[in-house]
């Protein structure tokens, strides 16, 4: 009797228990979600402030009337007037590669050089790529060239193929400001689902081995290693989920070409290895490539709710994962525990 009525006991403290850790999953899940819904509708808010600005500075500048973005457009779109197609590479291939290799050229040089030292000093892993390996940069440089031309060529190809089919992605009217924000929003919740469960069916250990273990060869990344990977990853983890957003909404090339240069400059950020002061936290994807098994999404709203972020939230990355807004790096007004024995 009393063996039963323990058993009893323990029985019910253990559904206690579970009952208790479903509350709190459930509760994590709530807080990531309102912190995702505030924090994208600032963004949203912020933008639109910030688009009303630039455009009315704008005008003002160059004393032009009505609305300055279209008129700038109607003289690109009748300069390339019969030359759709021209057009659209120009936008969505040319101007996303000039953004890549400008911003990973002005990383490049810190990543080679450690100067100048004032970057340096927000390096996120300090005692590693001091300065980077070079027989393995250039190794990176010649990937990302290759997945740039010809996997992302052909894949921007085909997809001016389906838009100009569904609609005319070149038209000579411009979308509303609102209703590119409204595209930039799905957009980002579109490469959210599909890069975190991609990913993470990467690291299914049958498919890690042959096709991800590739681009995990840089433990601590640098900016080009965004792209280096292997074909299959580039195609399916990479570039499909930014390129379907833009294709399921028949969206203008305008707000395509911004979409892709912006996916790109996050992606360099998330791997650039530095936390700079007033730009986006890399500590998330860092982490990632530092462990492996957690932190496989872009916002971590899915790592939340699948518990891949467990022990990342349980680091001092963790607590370093914030808009930096002062000039001292993380590292010192956050830094390490001390190891054991020191």
């Amino acid at each position: 009797m009393a063996v039963d009525k323990r058993a009893r006991e323990m029985g019910g403290a253990d559904t206690a228990s579970s009952s208790s850790s479903r509350r709190e999953s459930s509760g994590g899940v709530w807080d990531s979600v309102k912190r995702a819904t505030v924090v994208i509708g600032s963004g949203i808010l912020l933008l639109a402030a910030f688009g009303n600005s630039l455009t009315w500075h704008l005008q003002k500048f160059w004393g032009a009337s009505g609305d300055f973005w279209q008129k700038l457009w109607t003289k690109l779109y009748l300069a390339f007037e019969g030359h759709d197609a021209t057009l659209f590479y120009l936008g969505t291939m040319l101007i996303p590669t000039l953004v890549f290799w400008v911003t990973n050229g002005l990383l490049l040089l810190v990543d080679t050089t450690g100067k100048p030292s004032f970057i340096t000093r927000y390096r996120i892993q300090v005692d590693k790529n001091n300065p980077v390996d070079p027989v393995k940069l250039r190794q990176a440089v010649r990937c990302a060239l290759f997945n740039q031309v010809f996997i992302s060529g052909p894949m921007v190809v085909a997809a001016y193929y389906i838009m100009n089919w569904r609609g005319d992605p070149t038209g000579p009217e411009l979308p509303t400001f609102h209703w590119a924000l409204t595209e930039l929003a799905v957009f980002a919740i579109l490469e959210e689902i599909l890069f975190y469960y991609t990913h993470r069916l990467f690291h299914h250990p049958n498919l890690y081995k042959h096709f991800h273990k590739q681009h995990h060869e840089w433990t601590a990344p640098i900016g080009v290693v965004s792209i280096y990977a292997h074909p299959l990853e580039h195609v399916i983890s990479n570039t499909l989920p930014v390129i379907i957003g833009p294709v399921l909404l028949s969206s203008h090339l305008a707000t395509t070409s911004f979409w892709y240069c912006l996916a790109l400059v996050s992606t360099n950020i998330s791997h650039c290895g530095y936390h700079l002061p007033f730009l986006p936290s890399p500590e998330f994807h860092d982490f990632h490539h530092l462990k492996f098994n957690q932190c496989y999404g872009v916002f971590g709203f899915l790592d939340r709710l699948h518990g891949t972020d467990t022990k990342f939230r349980q680091t001092k990355q963790y607590e370093r994962h914030v808009l930096l807004t002062s000039f001292t790096p993380l590292t010192e007004s956050i830094p390490d525990s001390p190891k054991k024995g020191q």
